[in-house]
């Protein structure tokens, strides 16, 4: 089984600069600031030839209430449980600092190995604060700069050791794959829970997984970095995915919201379903209506969860509300599926997770060409397209490149010409006449004759 390995230390040691450099991309968010990381993080790294499960933590604090430092202290302690193994990470040039001792005190009564490690350790600067690392009785500390990579050869001497004698993994694999019949040729479905601040993202993926696994609390802003948990439902393997909220642009004025909105946008791009929270007593919102609009540019599939349900008291008035805004500001997509829930009470939230597999059925769906093609005839017939400079616009094929999102291409002699408007009876038609409601169709016009006949043409000859 693979070794799962926790990063641990102050803040601003430089634990989250290890895990990016471990995992070998840019996962967490990584700044000066202290106090960036606040949630666990998971991931599959490598240091030499050895694959291992690495966790970012919060930095340490001798805060052990209710408050959001007590909060992610507890995070990182679940942490500890989780591993084989723990990192423990000072800052060679600040020297050691009255908590790095109370942490390593503290750490030593736990049962799990340790590895001392004096990060940012990159020349002379560093000396003295390794070996005052001496003191903390963790061992011998290894000096390395994870911002630059110097040093892992020694790091993988310390833990090639315990990768030999690892036990079965405290954790599930971060990228365990279950075969389901969703999953032909790709891995887990992908779903990403997003929204403005404070509006129960982070409530209901702790909802979902059954546990506390987010930072949550009535503080807005608590999840800064896109959060990749793998779960299961009903042996269908999902990856589920918390982010920070999302604000306008123009509210947005320090750096870390910014890193962290950039994230929350990464994962709507490399998400297949994407949840949109919304806080029942606020409804629509435009920052609501624009992140809509950006999941649906993307092509991925979008629900409404309209959170907080249990709140409301006119109900059947908000449901009208609510469906009359989505008409008007989402025509792209007609049939928007919608799910009132309660993240704090779990109401609804199966009903939530069956939607998305519906629709995710939906979103892979291939149509033959031969139906296309009497379809777009009988469309044709039924409703002509306009005429340009004296002359009827011809549209000769239809054919679906690709899924995910379902993606058509027709073949018209002025294809160019073809007023929008037609085309949005074509997508409705598609959507109607195929049974493609909730998701987004993308009709890509090509001017010229069907490529295809000429093919066959070409071969007959």
């Amino acid at each position: 089984m693979t070794l799962t390995i926790s990063i641990l230390g102050r803040p601003n040691v430089g634990k989250s600069t290890l895990f990016n450099r471990l995992a070998g991309k840019k996962l967490a968010i990584v700044d000066d600031s202290p106090g960036v990381t606040r949630d666990r993080r998971l991931a599959i790294g490598n240091i030499g030839d050895l694959e291992i499960n690495i966790i970012d933590t919060a930095g340490y604090e001798e805060v052990f209430d209710n408050s959001l430092e007590g909060r992610m202290q507890k995070q990182a302690n679940q942490a500890i449980k989780e591993s084989d193994l723990v990192l423990f990470l000072i800052d060679s040039r600040a020297g050691i600092t009255s908590l790095d001792t109370i942490f390593s005190k503290w750490i030593r009564t736990q049962d799990i190995p340790i590895i001392l490690i004096a990060n940012k350790y990159e020349g002379p600067s560093g000396d003295h604060g390794f070996y005052e690392s001496y003191k903390l009785g963790l061992g011998d500390p290894i000096a390395i700069s994870a911002e630059h990579g110097d040093g892992l050869a020694d790091l993988y001497q310390a833990i090639a050791p315990h990768h030999e004698d690892q036990k079965p993994s405290k954790i599930t694999k971060p990228d365990s794959q279950v075969e389901t019949e969703l999953d032909d040729f790709f891995g887990p479905i992908q779903l990403a829970i997003v929204g403005r601040p404070n509006v129960g993202k982070s409530t209901l993926v702790n909802q979902l997984l059954g546990e506390e696994r987010v930072l949550t609390g009535p503080e807005a802003g608590i999840t800064r970095d896109a959060i990749s948990i793998n779960w299961q439902y009903e042996d269908r393997a999902i990856k589920l995915i918390d982010t920070a909220g999302l604000r306008r642009k123009s509210k947005v004025t320090n750096k870390i919201e910014s890193l962290s909105a950039l994230d929350s946008h990464r994962a709507i791009q490399y998400a297949q379903i994407v949840v949109l929270v919304l806080d029942s007593n606020d409804m629509l919102e435009k920052q609501d209506l624009t992140i809509a609009r950006k999941i649906i540019d993307e092509g991925r599939i979008l629900i409404i969860a309209a959170n907080k349900w249990d709140l409301i008291d006119k109900k059947k008035v908000y449901i009208e509300k609510l469906n009359d805004r989505l008409k008007k500001s989402l025509p792209q997509v007609t049939d928007l599926p919608t799910v009132l829930i309660s993240a704090l009470t779990g109401k609804n939230i199966d009903k939530l997770i069956l939607e998305a597999f519906k629709l995710f059925k939906i979103w892979n769906r291939r149509i033959q060409t031969a139906k296309l093609n009497q379809w777009l005839l009988m469309m044709t017939e039924r409703h002509p397209p306009p005429l340009s400079n004296g002359r009827r616009i011809r549209i000769r094929y239809i054919t679906q490149v690709k899924t995910r999102p379902p993606t058509f291409v027709i073949f018209s002699s002025k294809g160019n010409q073809l007023p929008e408007s037609y085309r949005r009876f074509l997508i409705n038609g598609l959507r109607i006449d195929f049974n493609l409601p909730g998701v987004p169709i993308r009709l890509l016009i090509r001017t010229g004759s069907n490529p295809y006949n000429q093919g066959l043409n070409n071969k007959h000859r």
